[in-house]
């Protein structure tokens, strides 16, 4: 197709390819969420053929002129639409190099897989998971070798760069080494300091679902959650899918723990109103989209970390809690549950790990994952790995696999790559809350109050506004006066843990 404005055609395509990937968002949160295990053949069909349309949209055979073609008049377009080439390039890159039937394995492995998963896990059985696990990972091997040769990286580097663009393992070996560094002391001596404070008090149950679901409902429309565009629903493993205009976020309940949802509630929420917030202008664009996993796990994390286990939330939210259990008594008091929420163990869970012992579980499957993909693992020998690397990170060895190796999606949803974003998002999360607190002296006291606005607002305009027109590093270096870096979480960690 000849046009004589090929940026134009570009803006037109990848429009298109936003319908398709939007209505993918959807089923994918259908098919985790309600949707019957009967119908979940005809889910993968459906996944797999959406996922060839857009593969043959992208990668039509006249995309690579028309990119050459707009580059040419790049000088003419504005930053935004600059931008967005630059993305549309990237796009294309990663697209490109996989073939139809490659995009189509894939997606039809992972909705086996998964279904595979929930089995396994609920059944504590690995070896049930091992055929669909196995199918997974070949199938990433072959997609992480033909991104690697269009990129010029390494296998692991190349899967990376689908979930943080331009994202490197050598310069997350040495954030993680700076980790290293510190934490392991820093975990001992914030033990230590706990145990000369008073016992914490357990809340008494248990929390009936219901009271749950319009506790954390009431808590996240306070904090910005649009209702009217967007849903809160139960799912195995807490997500955030859905498109900027109708995101839907999911939780887990347990009626003996009722921190364990609202938590991850909040989390959730931290991701939809990041992708709320994408500039308006620019959502049918991939310089509309969220820049980064980095940056989606850094909203995540800072709504729950850094804000909502403030002592400032947690004064605000103690009396709601009461409320909605009908609870009273020392134990319900503001000091004690921000203990609670604030306490710091060696666990086997990952969503449930507190902020000191989180980057652990991060590196342990950083080392796996890179392992697995290099062939130095054998899939079959990961369940005794994992429970080697929790007994050398964290002191404690799960007792079976349904709370080890089986407890993530996201290697069987073919999520490799990711996990190393959440620590990440961490370190980026402290940055940018100590920014936003600098640039808004009042904000905690605004968050006592169940006021978020003046968080939200510099949020919108310091990262969520911002979409994909800067790299992940410019973004926060804008924002917060320093690329990505380990001092403003060791620095968080400090202050919240040991100066109690």
């Amino acid at each position: 197709m000849i046009t004589n404005d090929p940026y134009a055609e570009l803006e037109r395509r990848f429009a298109r390819l936003s319908a398709v990937g939007r209505a993918s968002a959807i089923l994918n949160w259908d098919r985790s969420t309600m949707m019957p295990d009967g119908a979940s053949d005809d889910r993968a069909d459906q996944l797999a053929t959406l996922g060839v349309i857009a593969h043959e949209i992208i990668a039509a055979p006249d995309m690579s002129d028309l990119l050459a073609r707009a580059e040419e008049g790049r000088a003419s377009l504005d930053p935004w639409r600059q931008a967005n080439l630059r993305e549309m390039r990237r796009s294309w890159v990663h697209e490109s190099a996989l073939p139809a039937d490659l995009v189509d394995a894939r997606t039809r492995a992972c909705s086996a897989c998964e279904l595979a998963w929930r089995s396994a896990k609920k059944d504590a059985d690995f070896k049930s998971l091992l055929p669909a696990l196995s199918e997974v990972l070949n199938i990433m091997r072959r997609v992480g070798e033909a991104k690697a040769a269009a990129l010029g990286t390494s296998l692991y580097d190349a899967l990376l760069d689908e979930f943080e663009p331009g994202g490197r393992s050598v310069h997350i070996d040495a954030l993680f080494a700076e980790l290293r560094s510190f934490l392991p002391d820093l975990l001992g001596r914030v033990l230590e300091h706990q145990k000369r404070l008073p016992p914490i008090q357990p809340l008494d149950g248990p929390f009936p679902v219901e009271a749950q679901r319009r506790l954390g409902e009431e808590l996240i429309r306070l904090i910005g959650f649009d209702f009217h565009h967007g849903r809160l629903d139960v799912s195995a493993h807490p997500f955030t899918g859905g498109t900027a205009d109708d995101v839907r976020i999911t939780t887990r309940y347990d009626e003996k723990d009722f921190a364990r949802a609202l938590m991850g509630v909040l989390h959730e929420t931290g991701h939809g109103l990041y992708e709320a917030g994408l500039p308006r202008a620019w959502r049918r664009q991939p310089v509309g989209s969220a820049r980064g996993m980095t940056l989606h796990e850094s909203q995540s994390l800072l709504m729950e970390m850094q804000a909502c286990r403030s002592d400032a939330f947690v004064a605000f939210a103690a009396p709601r809690m009461r409320a909605a259990f009908g609870k009273d008594g020392p134990a319900w008091s503001v000091e004690n549950i921000h203990r609670l929420y604030t306490q710091v163990a060696p666990g086997f869970i990952r969503v449930d790990a507190d902020e000191v012992t989180y980057p652990l579980h991060i590196m342990l499957r950083y080392r796996l994952e890179r392992a697995m993909l290099a062939g130095d693992l054998p899939l079959a020998d990961l369940p005794g790995a994992w429970n080697d690397g929790m007994r050398e990170l964290l002191g404690v060895v799960p007792p079976d696999d349904s709370l080890g190796c089986l407890q993530d999606i996201h290697w069987p949803d073919g999520g490799w790559g990711y996990f190393p974003t959440y620590t990440l998002g961490a370190l980026a999360a402290a940055q940018l809350f100590g920014a936003a607190r600098r640039a808004e002296p009042g904000l905690l006291e605004a968050i006592g109050k169940g006021d978020f606005s003046p968080l939200l607002g510099w949020l919108r305009a310091n990262v969520h506004g911002k979409g994909s027109i800067a790299t992940t590093d410019e973004i926060l270096t804008a924002a917060t006066g320093s690329a990505l870096g380990t001092s403003a979480f060791k620095v968080h960690l400090e202050s919240r843990y040991l100066s109690a």
